[in-house]
C-alpha cells in the first residue's frame, strides 16, 4: 500500500513527481532498496520563493524493505539548500515484539536551520506546517490505498520465505502460509507533532497461529469482566505500560484497572501517560495515601460540619456521592483545620470510591471505574467566594486531577444560584476539558424536569432534601463555631504552612491612626476583592481613589506614618494635608464592622489610578439628644482594654480581562443578595459594582 504512493500520488498535491535513482534487490529477493529523488512543490509565499531563486525543493528518499525481518525503513533528506538547511526525517514499519498481529509504527524528524537570507523563522513554520499536514495525511493515504488493494481482491501478501525452503520442499505440496491482512488504522494512531509513535491494530485471521507466550495478550473474559471493551492497540499499550512498571518500580503495581486510567487521560500515549504515572505513585508513596483509609480519622469537625457523603449508586451502577456544597461553610473548615486537613480529606473520600468501584464491579457484574457526583449548590452564596477557600478547592482540584484520572462519570450540579457563574470562571480554568465535558449543571428545579436527575438516577434513591422518598444520611453542614478556629498564634506556632502564613496579614488599628493599602489600578474595570476578619474592636471600613500616589511611609518612623507592633503592622498613606473631594475622593460608603466579624467583598473600579483600602478605629457616637454615653457604648467600650483594634486581611485585583466572562454574572447577583449577605452596597455615583458579605 505504502509503495503505490510512487511515483506520483494524486492525494498530496505538493508531491509532483519522483524519478527512481538507485534500486537494489538481493538475490533471495529479501532485501529491497530503492532511493528516489523527489519533486515538490512547497507552499510558500512567492517572495520567498523568487529570493531563494527556486519553484521546486528536491527531496531524496530511500526505503529499505527487509521481508526477513519483516521491518520497512524510510528515509528522507532535502538535497535542494541542503548547505542552508538540514532536513532529516526516519519512518519504520515493524512487527510488534509481543504479538506478530500487530504492526508499529514510528516516526521522527529533525530540522536544523543554519541561514536562510534572513527568513529562518518564516522557513521554520512553513516546515513544521508540512510536516503537521503530512502526519495528518499520512493515515487517510493508508486506507486509500488499502481500500484499492481490497477492492482489487488482494487481502494479505504471501511471507517470505528462503529459498533453500522451497527446494526441500520439493516434489512436495507447498501450502502456503496465511498471513495478516489488510493493516486497519485506528483513529488515535496518528497524533499531530515532530514525534509519532503509535501502535497500529491489524485485524486477525481465525486461521493465522497465535504469536507469543499466553502473557502477550489479555484473556478476553478478563477484559469484558473488569477492563471493559478495548482495541488491540490499546491492550498492547496496557500491557507493555504494566510489564515496563514491574520491570522499573520497586513499589506497589497499581492494578490493571488503575493503569488503563491514566492511558485513557492521555489517550493512549505511553509516553505521557508513563510519566503523570509515575509521578503519583512517587506522591502516594511520599504521603502514604494507600493507608489513608486505615490509618487517618477525619477530626470530628469535618464529621460533623463537611456535608457530604455516599449515597447508593446511579443507573449505571456507579457509586454516587453527594455533595451539598451550598449547606458547607468552607470558610468556617478551612479556619478551623487548616487546607491541609481538607485535602487528606478529600483524598479519603477518593481513596473510597476506588475502593467502591472495585465492589460494584463485583456486584454488577461488569467494569465500573469510576463514580458520580451529585453537588447540591442550594444557599450558595458570597460566603463560598472566599478567595482563600477558592485557593485550597483549586489545589484540590489539582492534586486529584493528577492522581485520579479519569475516576468522574458524571457530576450533576443542581439548583445553581446567580452566583455561582463568578464561582465557574474562578475553577474552570483548572479542570481538564475531558472532565469539564461530564458536568450537566441544572438551575433552579430544572433537574425535576425531562432530561434531569430521573434519567440518571432511580426514582428510588433521589435524596429526601432534592424532594424524593430516599433518607439521606449525609450531615446537613451548617456554620462552624468560632469557638473552634485557630487563632493567628497558633498557626504560627504550627510547622504546617496553611493559608494563613501565605495569604493573610495582620495589622493594628489604633486611635487616630487607621492602617491602610495601597493598590494601583492601571486598567479601568479592574476588580478590587478583599477579605478581613475583625480580630480585636469595632472598625470603620472605606474605600478612596487618588490620581495620584500618596508619599510611601518612612519605615525608620515609628509616628504618624508607621507603627510596627507583636500584634501586626499599622501604615497610613494618607497625607495629613490632604483633603477629601480635593486630594482624594471616597468610592464607596463607609462600612462598620463589629468585634469577631468576618467581613468579604469586592470593587469594580471605574478609573485608574490609586485605590486606598482603610481600617479606622470605630469611636462611639454619644446619644443624640443628649452628651451622655448611651448604657450599651459604655459597656462595649468597657470590653476593650485599650484604644486599639486588630484586623486579619487580604487583598487581590483581578484584572479586567481575566474577570469580563463573569462580570454580568457578578453584577446580576445583586437582586438575590438580600438574603444572603448582611450588607451590599453600590455606589451609584461612580457606577461602579461592590458586594460585600458577612
Amino acid at each position: 500500500a505504502y509503495e503505490r504512493r510512487f511515483p506520483t500520488c494524486p492525494l498530496i498535491p505538493m508531491f509532483v513527481a519522483s524519478d527512481t535513482v538507485n534500486e537494489y534487490k538481493s538475490e533471495d529477493e529479501a532485501i529491497h532498496v530503492i532511493e528516489r529523488r523527489c519533486k515538490l512543490d512547497i507552499d510558500a509565499p512567492r517572495l520567498l520563493k523568487k529570493i531563494a531563486g527556486v519553484d521546486y525543493v528536491y527531496f531524496v528518499q530511500k526505503n529499505s524493505l527487509n521481508r526477513r525481518e519483516r521491518t520497512l525503513h524510510i528515509e528522507a533528506y532535502n538535497e535542494t539548500f541542503s548547505n542552508r538547511v538540514i532536513i532529516n526525517e526516519h519512518c519504520c514499519y515493524t512487527v510488534h515484539p509481543d504479538n506478530e498481529d500487530w504492526t508499529c509504527f514510528e516516526q521522527s524528524a529533525s530540522l536544523d536551520i543554519k541561514s536562510f537570507f534572513g527568513f529562518e523563522s518564516t522557513v521554520e513554520k512553513i516546515a513544521m506546517k508540512q510536516y503537521t499536514s503530512n502526519i495528518k495525511k499520512g493515515k487517510e493515504i493508508i486506507e486509500y490505498y488499502l481500500k484499492q488493494l481490497e477492492e482489487e481482491g488482494i487481502t494479505f501478501v504471501p511471507r517470505w520465505t528462503p529459498p533453500v525452503a522451497c527446494k526441500l520442499e520439493s516434489g512436495t505440496s507447498h501450502t502456503r502460509r496465511p498471513v495478516s491482512p489488510a493493516i486497519n488504522i485506528p483513529d488515535s494512531a496518528t497524533k499531530e507533532g515532530l514525534n509519532n509513535k503509535e501502535i497500529l491494530n491489524t485485524s486477525s485471521s481465525p486461521s493465522e497461529p497465535t504469536a507469543g507466550t499466553p502473557d502477550d495478550k489479555l484473556d478476553a473474559d478478563y477484559i469484558k469482566r473488569y477492563l471493559g471493551d478495548l482495541t488491540p492497540m490499546q491492550e498492547s499499550c496496557l500491557i507493555r505500560l504494566r510489564q515496563w512498571l514491574q520491570e522499573t518500580h520497586k513499589g506497589k503495581i497499581p492494578k490493571d484497572e488503575h493503569i488503563l486510567r491514566f492511558l485513557r487521560a492521555r489517550d493512549f500515549n505511553i509516553d505521557k501517560a508513563r510519566e503523570i504515572l509515575c509521578q503519583s505513585l512517587t506522591w502516594r508513596k511520599q504521603h502514604q495515601v494507600d493507608y489513608i483509609l486505615d490509618t487517618w480519622n477525619p477530626p470530628q469537625v469535618l464529621q460533623d460540619y463537611y456535608a457530604g457523603g455516599w449515597h447508593h449508586h446511579d443507573k449505571d451502577g456507579r457509586p454516587l456521592y453527594v455533595l451539598r456544597l451550598g449547606q458547607m461553610d468552607t470558610k468556617g473548615l478551612v479556619r478551623a483545620l487548616g487546607e491541609e486537613a481538607l485535602l487528606r480529606y478529600v483524598l479519603s473520600i477518593n481513596e473510597e470510591g476506588l475502593r467502591r468501584c472495585e465492589e460494584n464491579t463485583k456486584v454488577f457484574g461488569r467494569p465500573i471505574s469510576s463514580w458520580t457526583c451529585l453537588v447540591d449548590l442550594e444557599g450558595l452564596n458570597m460566603r463560598h467566594l472566599w478567595r482563600p477557600g477558592v485557593k485550597a478547592l483549586l489545589r484540590i482540584i489539582e492534586v486529584v486531577e493528577a492522581n485520579y484520572p479519569e475516576t468522574l462519570g458524571r457530576l450533576l450540579i443542581l439548583r445553581a444560584p446567580r452566583v455561582f457563574p463568578v464561582l465557574w470562571t474562578l475553577v474552570s480554568p483548572f479542570i481538564d476539558d475531558n472532565t469539564r465535558k461530564k458536568f450537566l449543571i441544572y438551575a433552579g428545579n430544572d433537574y425535576q424536569g425531562p432530561g434531569g436527575l430521573l434519567d440518571y438516577i432511580d426514582k428510588e434513591i433521589i435524596p429526601d432534601f432534592l424532594g424524593g422518598e430516599c433518607m439521606c444520611e449525609v450531615p446537613e453542614g451548617g456554620l462552624v463555631p468560632k469557638s473552634l478556629y485557630r487563632t493567628a498564634e497558633e498557626l504560627e506556632n504550627e510547622d504546617i504552612k496553611l493559608w494563613t502564613e501565605t495569604i493573610y496579614q495582620s495589622a493594628s488599628v489604633f486611635k487616630g491612626a487607621p492602617h491602610e493599602v495601597l493598590i494601583q489600578i492601571v486598567d479601568a474595570s479592574s476588580v478590587i476583592t478583599w477579605d478581613f476578619d475583625v480580630c480585636k474592636g469595632d472598625i470603620v471600613f472605606n474605600i478612596y481613589h487618588s490620581k495620584r500616589a500618596p508619599q510611601p511611609p518612612k519605615k525608620e518612623s515609628l509616628g504618624a506614618h508607621s507603627i510596627t507592633s507583636p500584634g501586626g503592622n499599622n501604615v497610613q498613606l494618607i497625607d495629613k494635608v490632604w483633603q477629601l473631594g480635593r486630594d482624594y475622593s471616597m468610592v464607596e460608603s463607609p462600612l462598620i464592622c463589629k468585634e469577631g466579624e468576618s467581613v468579604q467583598g469586592s470593587h469594580v473600579t471605574r478609573w485608574p489610578g490609586f485605590y486606598i483600602l482603610q481600617w479606622k478605629f470605630h469611636s462611639m457616637p454619644a446619644c443624640a439628644t443628649t452628651n451622655l454615653p448611651r448604657v450599651d457604648d459604655v459597656l462595649a467600650s468597657l470590653q476593650v482594654s485599650s484604644h486599639k483594634c486588630k484586623v486579619m486581611y487580604y487583598t487581590e485585583v483581578i484584572g479586567s480581562e481575566d474577570f469580563r466572562g463573569s462580570m454580568t454574572s457578578l453584577e446580576s447577583s445583586h437582586s438575590g443578595f438580600s438574603q444572603l449577605s448582611a450588607a451590599t452596597t453600590s455606589s451609584s455615583q461612580s457606577h461602579s459594582s461592590s458586594m460585600i458579605s458577612r
